[in-house]
C-alpha cells in the first residue's frame, strides 16, 4: 500500500495505470468481437506490452520503499508477466496460444485485476475516507478467479512458444522457457498464499468497523 507522504507522484501513477488497463479491458470488449483472433493479437500486443512493462515502476518504488509492498511478490508478479509480453509477444510472436483464446483470457484477467488494484491504490490516497468498501470487497476478492486464469493463461501461452522458441535460437531458448515455467511452482503459491494472508487482515478490518457502526447506532 502506497504512505501517504508520496501522495502526488502516486496517485497520478495508479489513476494513469488504473485508465490504461481500462483501456486494454474496452479492447477487448469491443474491438475482439470485431475483429476476432488473430487479427486482435496482432492489433493490440504491442499496447499489452507497453502498458505491461510499465509496471517495472513497481519494483523500483518496492525496492527502495516507496510503497510498503514486499519485494519478492513484486518482482514475482511484474517478471512472470514481463516474460509473456517480452520473450513471447516480442521475440516468438508466432507462439499459437497467444494468438488463440489464451490471449483473450490473459487480458481479461490481467486488466480486471489490475482496473481494480490501481483504482483501490488511488482511492486509498486521495480520498480523506479512504477506499470505499465495494472497491476494498472486489480487491481482495476477484483474485480468487483471476490470479489463476491469469497464470494459466500464462503458462499455456509460453508452453506453445517452445518449439518454436528452439527453431529460432537453438535449444537454449526452449530449456530457458521450461526453467521460466518451473520458476511458476514455488512463485504462484508464494504470490497467492500473500494475497490470501492480506484478505484475511483486510476483510478482518472491514467485518471490525461494520460491527462498531452498528454499536453505535
Amino acid at each position: 500500500m502506497a504512505t501517504k507522504t508520496s501522495f502526488g507522484t502516486l496517485a497520478l501513477y495508479n489513476l494513469f495505470s488504473a485508465l490504461s488497463w481500462a483501456y486494454v479491458l474496452a479492447n477487448v470488449a469491443l474491438v475482439y468481437p470485431r475483429i476476432g483472433q488473430p487479427r486482435f493479437y496482432a492489433a493490440t500486443r504491442g499496447l499489452v506490452t507497453v502498458v505491461q512493462c510499465g509496471m517495472l515502476i513497481e519494483v523500483f518504488n518496492a525496492a527502495t520503499g516507496i510503497v510498503k509492498t514486499p519485494v519478492s511478490t513484486t518482482v514475482a508478479q511484474v517478471l512472470s508477466r514481463v516474460l509473456v509480453v517480452v520473450c513471447i509477444f516480442r521475440y516468438i510472436p508466432e507462439a499459437p496460444n497467444a494468438s488463440d483464446w489464451p490471449y483473450i483470457t490473459l487480458l481479461l484477467a490481467w486488466s480486471i485485476t489490475e482496473i481494480v488494484r490501481y483504482s483501490y491504490y488511488f482511492c486509498n490516497l486521495v480520498r480523506s475516507a479512504g477506499t470505499p468498501k465495494w472497491l476494498t470487497i472486489l480487491r481482495y476478492n476477484l483474485f480468487w478467479v483471476l490470479y489463476p486464469l491469469g497464470v494459466m493463461s500464462e503458462l499455456l501461452i509460453i508452453y506453445s512458444a517452445l518449439p518454436h522458441a528452439e527453431a529460432r535460437y537453438g535449444a537454449w531458448a526452449r530449456l530457458a522457457l521450461v526453467a521460466a515455467m518451473l520458476v511458476y511452482i514455488p512463485g504462484f503459491p508464494m504470490l497467492y498464499l500473500h494475497v490470501i494472508a492480506q484478505r484475511r487482515k483486510v476483510m478482518k478490518a472491514l467485518r471490525s468497523t461494520a460491527a462498531g457502526a452498528k454499536k453505535t447506532t
